[in-house]
């Protein structure tokens, strides 16, 4: 039976606005503010990032600077760089992107981090954000997450966060010359809330210690809020 919607309205794109956390805070990519994302764009240490990504790595950081002016020209993708709170420095960049507003559908994606950022508290914070910004703020209805099936880092990552495995779309892209089948993922508006709780709970500072270990998994907070993988 098809779900009636009447009072259904188109939603509005999400803005160039920043969102701040405690860990880190994502600002629109602008070229003169953030320069030095282009030191972590072309470092030796996150070229492996980009096996699975639409781009190459850039050559120098001349080139990078060159993509963050074109990245910053976009609303679709909308780009932002990533910050570490603790230093106020640029450590990765994200975007929003295939929005519909019509539907009330983003994707997180084009993501990339420095090693200071990886594993730590401030990519779950991302997906708190971004997940409060859309749901709450603008009202979407679906909020999406898709990678290539041999990401296996991605994909853990995905579940993790709390977005839920939807099937393989085989033969989906062919990038860089080879084919991807793609990964889908996804988050509802009506299973926000109790995510929402679970994210919260473990970014709250009673839950790491003086060296800024977590005292409790994610998964322990999350309980029913994430169903298994089908």
């Amino acid at each position: 039976m098809m779900a009636e919607l009447a009072a259904w309205t188109p939603r509005a794109m999400p803005a160039r606005i920043a969102h701040l956390g405690r860990f880190v805070r994502l600002e629109p990519i602008d070229p003169a503010r953030h320069g030095k994302l282009a030191n972590v764009l072309a470092a030796p240490e996150t070229a492996s990032q980009y096996e699975f990504l639409w781009d190459l790595p850039p050559k120098d950081e001349a080139e990078a600077r060159a993509w963050i002016a074109q990245a910053a020209a976009t609303a679709d993708p909308l780009f932002f760089a990533v910050i570490d709170a603790r230093t106020d420095e640029p450590q990765g960049r994200l975007a929003l992107m295939r929005i519909e507003p019509k539907h009330g559908v983003a994707e997180i994606g084009s993501i990339l981090y420095a090693p200071a950022l990886q594993r730590s508290p401030a990519t779950t914070e991302v997906i708190f954000l971004l997940g409060s910004y859309l749901f709450e703020a603008l009202g979407y209805r679906r909020f999406e997450w898709k990678c290539d099936s041999r990401n296996a880092r991605s994909k853990r990552a995905a579940q993790r966060f709390g977005f839920q495995f939807e099937g393989l779309f085989r033969q989906h892209m062919v990038i860089k010359g080879q084919n991807r089948d793609t990964a889908w993922f996804s988050i509802l508006d009506q299973e926000w809330p109790a995510l929402r709780r679970a994210l919260a709970a473990w970014l709250d500072p009673s839950n790491f210690d003086a060296a800024g270990r977590q005292r409790q998994s994610l998964s322990a907070f999350q309980g029913d809020a994430v169903r298994q993988p089908r």
